[in-house]
């Protein structure tokens, strides 16, 4: 009798979960790109092997909450459950979504190489692409729908502080090699406003994963909507400061990008300065989007019942 009403139970667990299907679309893809990548494709370190990093964790993220959901170890895991996948599924989107862009401008554009060598680096782009459609379409299944009991994490400010930490580390990998920040004490200032916002989105992330915002001495709500302005006012700055003393000559900056640029393998520092500019200005409307939600949250009747604490 137990081992029919498992059977019905996984019957009925394959047949009407669409997410379920969703994830494993995603996990084949993320699995089908690395490992050709790793196989056939002609990768160098660094690029290469962040390529391989994306792929690689969304394939184990994935892996990981369909062996939880289907084995039924969701109460037994230490953290929320409400708020753990939506989240997994949002930063592999964007792992892949980096990754489907990152992979043909660097071993596709141009490429001289044996013919097979293509062809994997094909295959390999083409299956990142897949797995970005396949983990947007689970975030969408998965994110709050009106009338819901939701985690804090499957709606819009949640959402938005996984695109918020991500858009960060993208910020530091281009503002670190080579250093871009030491000429200024206004751009140190910049630095410091990524800083301070990637660690609060983070520790905002990891609270609620962990269920430990009810822990806080202060209403979590409004704290997001106060988080939310300062860094929206910390953004604003950094969003005007930035390019004005990178690319002002009155600053001593550079507003035309050098001839060496065009010769050079990747991007030069002024490639990488403009790259930042352009998402400081990205996590600045990423954070004003964030506050606007967040306002709703406290101030308006609620569309989504958000249980942040609740498994």
């Amino acid at each position: 009798m137990q081992s029919g009403a498992a059977r019905d139970y996984y019957l009925t667990f394959l047949h009407f979960n669409p997410l379920l299907w969703t994830r494993l679309a995603a996990l084949a893809f993320s699995c089908v790109a690395f490992s050709v990548a790793v196989h056939g494709a002609r990768t160098i370190p660094g690029t290469g092997d962040w390529c391989i990093f994306c792929w690689g964790f969304s394939f184990a993220s994935t892996l990981l909450v369909i062996l939880v959901e289907l084995f039924g170890l969701q109460m037994k895991v230490p953290v929320s459950w409400k708020n753990l996948p939506i989240t997994f599924a949002c930063y592999a989107a964007l792992l892949c979504l980096s990754a489907s862009i990152i992979f043909p401008l660097y071993f596709l554009k141009g490429s001289m190489g044996p013919s097979t060598i293509r062809d994997y680096s094909i295959m390999a782009a083409v299956f990142s692409c897949l797995a970005t459609v396949a983990y947007i379409s689970e975030v969408s299944i998965s994110k709050a729908r009106p009338g819901e009991v939701v985690g804090y994490m499957a709606t819009g400010p949640g959402l938005l502080k996984v695109c918020e930490t991500f858009v960060a580390c993208i910020i530091f990998v281009f503002v670190t090699d080579p250093v871009l920040y030491n000429d200024h004490n206004a751009l140190k200032y910049c630095m410091a406003v990524y800083c301070i916002c990637f660690i609060l989105s983070a520790a905002i992330i990891l609270l609620c994963i962990g269920e430990c915002t009810g822990c806080l001495p202060f209403p979590f709500p409004r704290f997001l909507s106060a988080y939310a302005m300062l860094a929206v006012v910390l953004y604003l700055l950094a969003t005007i400061i930035w390019p004005i003393f990178n690319f002002d000559p009155r600053h001593r900056g550079n507003k035309n990008r050098p001839y060496s640029c065009s010769t050079q393998l990747g991007l030069c520092s002024w490639d990488k300065g403009m790259t930042v500019a352009v998402l400081t200005g990205v996590n600045f409307i990423l954070y004003l989007a964030d506050l606007i939600y967040s306002t709703r949250l406290v101030f308006e009747k609620q569309e989504v019942k958000v249980a942040v604490c609740s498994k």
